[in-house]
């Protein structure tokens, strides 16, 4: 299986999968929101999905959001979301996208990628840890949320 950036015509099946992730965090089931979200993405090109699909069903995708670093003035990756369907999960499918996610960045010229997760996620910290990133122990994350 390999990992491919997303076009419209994945947009069914990688909005099936997006609304899993949406509720493996406790969302509200959302298919309809999540094809509508999803479909902008696609259609605005503001963010890069790549997914992984099996012989009939897609099993997990990761998605990019542009930014900048103004201290080295060079471009920046945001990896806000990695899925990976539960029954696929420990077939290297999460090493997979991530492994894209990092030449995507490196033929883009950005200086890096970062991500949050759960502090209670050790599956997805290990997961992150043996494919290079680190805890960053020098900046606290902030948030002003607005709803």
């Amino acid at each position: 299986m390999d990992a491919y950036q997303a076009k419209m015509e994945d947009l069914e099946g990688l909005s099936k999968l997006f609304n899993s992730y949406r509720m493996f965090y406790q969302q509200t089931p959302d298919l309809d929101g999540a094809i509508t979200y999803i479909k902008r993405r696609l259609e605005n090109k503001d963010s890069v999905i790549f997914v992984v699909k099996n012989e009939q069903d897609y099993v997990g995708f990761t998605q990019l959001y542009p930014t900048f670093s103004s201290i080295s003035m060079k471009k920046a990756w945001i990896l806000n979301d990695l899925y990976v369907d539960v029954q696929d999960r420990k077939k290297g499918i999460g090493e997979r996208l991530l492994q894209k996610a990092r030449e995507y960045a490196i033929e883009t010229g950005a200086i890096s990628i970062s991500l949050s997760t759960a502090q209670t996620n050790n599956a997805a910290q290990r997961l992150y840890e043996r494919n290079g990133y680190q805890l960053d122990s020098k900046f606290y994350q902030y948030e002003l949320s607005l709803r």
